[in-house]
C-alpha cells in the first residue's frame, strides 16, 4: 500500500510504500477511495499537538470499500461502501449506555488498533485511521455502512468535518427555530455549522471570519450576515444585529488562539450557549471575568458533533440526496495522494472549503 507519512513536525510528508497490518479478529480491511484533508492533520503537521506519536500517516475523514473481514465481524462484509468514524463505540460502557458514543471510554487514544509497518519502523496511524494512504485496517465498529449510490468524496467528508460542524448545532447545542447563530471560522467544520443552522430554521445566521473568500463561502452555504472580525469588532457588530441582545448561541470553529473562544462567549446574550468545537494547539489559554457567566450564559464542548455515527452518518447522507445538505460545494479542489502537501498549502492559504483526496488514483 501506498501512504503519506510525515515524520517530524514542520516537515511535508512523504510518499512511502508500507505494509499493512493484517486483518484480525474483529477487524476490516478497507481500500481507501477518498479522504477529505481537515485542519486537525495541519495541527499536527504544524506540532500543536505534540501528543501525536511519529512518524504517522495522517488523515482521519474517510471512505472506501471493505475488502477484508476478519473472524467474529457481524456489522460490515466484503464488498460494502464505509465511512470511517475516527471515534470507537464499544455499546457497553457508560458513555455508551447513556447515547454519548462519540465519548466511548474504550480505548480513547486508539492504542489497541493496528499499525503499518516500513522497514523495522511501527508507522502510526492518526485516530487509528490513517486515510491518507491507499489501505487501512480497522475496528468493525468505526466501519460505517453505506448506499453505494453515493460518491466516495462527498461521503469521505461526512466521517469528520459534517458530522462535527452540522452535529454540534443539531445534536450538542440543539439550536431551536428562530433562534439567532453566530459562527466564529468559516473553514470546513464552521461552513457545516452554518449547514446545521440553516437545517434548524435559525435567523439569523452571522458568520466571522479574517477572510472574505470564506466569507463568502459562508453566504454561499446559508449565512444570512457576515462579519469580517479583521476590520470591526465582532461582539459589537453581532448586538448590534441580534438588537443589542447578543446570539442565542455562539460556536467556535477556529481552534487557533484564545481570543475566538472569548469572543464566543462575549457575544451571547442572557441564557446564551457558547459551544467550542475548534480544537485549540496544546494550553491553549482562555481567560474570562468570571461574572460575564452570572447571567445564566454556558459554555460546552462539542466533540465530534456528539455523534452517533451508526445512526447519523447516513442520516446526513440521506439529507445530501434529498438537496438539504452542501456536499458538492465543500469539495473545492481534488488532489492525488502524491499532491497532499499541495493540499495543505492550499489550506493554509484559505483557499478551499475543503480539499478531498482522490486515492483510486493512487
Amino acid at each position: 500500500m501506498k501512504a503519506a507519512v510525515l515524520y517530524d513536525v514542520h516537515t511535508p510528508l512523504k510518499i512511502e510504500e508500507l505494509d499493512p497490518p493484517k486483518v484480525a479478529y474483529g477487524m476490516v480491511g478497507v481500500r481507501l477511495c477518498a479522504s477529505g484533508v481537515c485542519h486537525s492533520d495541519w495541527h499536527v503537521v504544524k506540532g500543536d499537538w505534540p501528543f501525536i506519536k511519529l512518524p504517522v500517516v495522517l488523515g482521519h475523514e474517510g471512505a472506501g470499500i471493505v475488502e477484508e473481514v476478519g473472524g467474529g465481524v457481524t456489522g460490515v462484509a466484503e464488498g460494502d461502501h464505509v465511512i470511517l468514524a475516527w471515534r470507537r463505540s464499544c455499546g457497553y460502557c457508560e458513555m455508551c449506555q447513556e447515547g454519548f458514543s462519540n465519548l466511548c471510554t474504550v480505548d480513547p487514544d486508539n492504542s489497541r488498533r493496528p499499525r503499518f509497518k516500513e522497514r523495522d519502523e511501527t508507522v502510526n496511524k492518526l485516530a487509528g485511521l490513517g486515510t491518507f494512504g491507499t489501505y487501512t485496517v480497522v475496528p468493525q465498529d468505526v466501519a460505517v455502512p453505506i448506499p453505494k449510490d453515493y460518491p466516495f468524496a462527498q461521503a469521505a467528508l461526512i466521517g469528520c468535518g459534517v458530522m462535527t460542524g452540522v452535529g454540534a448545532v443539531i445534536n450538542t447545542a440543539k439550536v431551536a427555530p428562530g433562534k439567532s447563530v453566530a459562527i466564529f471560522g468559516c473553514g470546513g467544520v464552521g461552513l457545516n455549522c452554518i449547514q446545521g443552522a440553516v437545517l434548524a430554521n435559525a435567523e439569523p445566521i452571522i458568520a466571522v471570519d479574517i477572510l472574505d473568500t470564506k466569507l463568502e463561502m459562508a453566504e454561499q452555504f446559508g449565512a444570512t450576515h457576515t462579519i469580517n472580525s479583521s476590520e470591526v469588532n465582532p461582539v459589537e457588530r453581532i448586538k448590534e444585529i441580534t438588537g443589542g441582545a447578543g446570539a442565542h448561541y455562539a460556536f467556535e470553529a477556529i481552534g487557533l488562539t484564545g481570543k475566538p473562544f472569548l469572543q464566543t462567549i462575549q457575544c451571547t446574550r442572557r441564557r446564551g450557549m457558547t459551544v467550542f468545537i475548534g480544537h485549540a494547539p496544546v494550553n491553549t489559554p482562555v481567560e474570562i471575568d468570571a461574572r460575564i457567566l452570572m447571567l445564566e450564559k454556558s459554555v460546552i464542548g462539542s466533540y465530534y458533533g456528539t455523534a452517533r455515527t451508526h445512526i447519523d452518518f447516513n442520516r446526513l447522507l440521506s439529507l445530501y440526496g434529498a438537496g438539504k445538505l452542501k456536499l458538492d460545494e465543500l469539495v473545492t479542489r481534488t488532489y492525488p495522494l502524491e499532491g497532499i502537501n499541495d493540499a495543505f498549502d492550499a489550506l493554509e492559504k484559505g483557499e478551499v472549503a475543503r480539499s478531498v483526496l482522490d486515492l483510486s488514483q493512487s
